[in-house]
């Protein structure tokens, strides 16, 4: 198309051929081609999506969670993007994207959730997850874990109070390491039966989240992928499929792959093929497959 710009200088007939041969988007009108509106908007549309994908590949990591974090807080949207920065990166890449955060908006990250989160009942929470730098090693204490998923099971039970605001919820899911998560969710389920997202109400979404982005983080993603590619997704919901598929191309895509084929039992670049258009679409399927 580039090069198509400087061979056809001065060739009015050429465009014209060009307009008559691509009737989706032009349409005779009276004397003219005319370009038709919805075509224009959908096109702009794939152009930005495309856009903001390569904007959001070529950066930092992060710079890259900085600026969706401050995106997130300050546009008034559900706090989903800073709960997965807090819970799916490394420690080292959390504070990298807090450092990042100061230097390009002469805040911390923590007192930005503090503020725009603090009529919200889940605002210890979030902060303590955007703050936290977490043990990486592989050590569990099982009895330990064992007394805190009793804990979080008495925490859940309470009907006077929100468990998004209990003390020992928080500590826990603002503290623990992730392996020391998981084992505790382990053991959630055998003492309560069930999955501890299971027992989370309608109110508690925050928490369900977090669970998932710490615990099951390739669930979590395959799942924020089908919400995006289902037919009337939302804005904010397609804008999920270049996140996603940029944040987490080099991270554990194939086991995201893989569990969005458990779960809905259909391959994920199937799915992005049938939905995305255009140079979108390929630098998708190019994140998400790789060639594969």
């Amino acid at each position: 198309m580039v090069s198509t710009l400087a061979q056809w200088r001065k060739q009015p007939e050429k465009r014209s051929g060009f307009r008559k041969s691509f009737r989706g988007l032009f349409k005779e009108h009276g004397v003219i081609e005319r370009c038709e509106d919805e075509y224009m908007l959908h096109l702009a549309a794939e152009f930005s999506r495309f856009k903001n994908l390569m904007v959001l590949w070529a950066m930092h990591p992060w710079e890259r969670d900085a600026r969706l974090a401050h995106h997130v807080l300050h546009q008034a949207h559900p706090p989903a993007i800073a709960v997965e920065i807090a819970c799916t990166r490394s420690a080292e890449d959390l504070l990298g994207a807090r450092k990042a955060y100061q230097a390009l908006f002469h805040h911390s990250l923590e007192e930005d959730v503090a503020f725009h989160a603090k009529d919200k009942p889940y605002c210890s929470l979030l902060v303590g997850l955007v703050s936290a730098y977490r043990y990486e090693g592989p050590k569990v204490n099982e009895d330990t874990a064992k007394a805190e998923a009793k804990a979080l099971g008495a925490a859940l039970k309470k009907k006077e109070a929100a468990a998004v605001e209990n003390g020992e919820v928080v500590r826990i899911l603002t503290t623990r390491s992730k392996p020391h998560l998981v084992e505790t969710f382990k053991h959630y389920k055998e003492l309560h039966g069930k999955h501890i997202h299971e027992d989370l109400g309608s109110e508690e979404t925050l928490i369900r989240e977090a669970v998932q982005c710490l615990a099951a983080p390739e669930m979590y993603f395959s799942q924020v992928m089908e919400a995006a590619l289902r037919e009337g997704a939302d804005h904010h919901g397609k804008e999920a499929l270049a996140r996603v598929a940029v944040t987490r191309s080099d991270v554990d895509m194939d086991g995201i792959r893989a569990a969005y084929q458990e779960q809905f039992g259909a391959r994920l670049e199937d799915a992005v093929a049938a939905c995305a258009h255009g140079h979108f679409k390929d630098a998708l399927l190019s994140l998400i497959a790789g060639g594969k």
